[in-house]
């Protein structure tokens, strides 16, 4: 999962931001486009909980950057209660970010 901005151009609905997240299984990708960093919280929660239904399956890791929107309280608190394990790649090192750091370059 990867969120990079502000990105050159801005989408029409005025958002520069671009969550991508990556199923490390299937390499299929979602992309969201997020007006402030603020929103990936509320957006990644309400991921997680349609995958899980849709897929009958539950999400168990996540593997993230060391960024502020994916470390703070409202997602420590739903990890912790869903029983999703993070994984962090060490600071300043994009090629441990996975799949999406990788897609993010093109």
């Amino acid at each position: 999962m990867d969120l990079f901005a502000p990105t050159n151009v801005i989408s029409m609905g005025k958002k520069s931001y671009c969550l991508v997240i990556t199923d490390d299984y299937t390499r299929f990708s979602w992309v969201y486009f997020v007006r402030t960093k603020d929103e990936t919280a509320r957006i990644l929660k309400s991921f997680i909980l349609r995958v899980e239904n849709q897929s009958n399956q539950k999400v168990k890791t996540i593997g993230c950057d060391q960024g502020t929107e994916f470390k703070n309280q409202t997602l420590n608190c739903f990890c912790e209660n869903k029983g999703i394990q993070r994984q962090y790649s060490v600071p300043r090192t994009p090629q441990q970010s996975g799949v999406a750091e990788k897609e993010t370059e093109l």
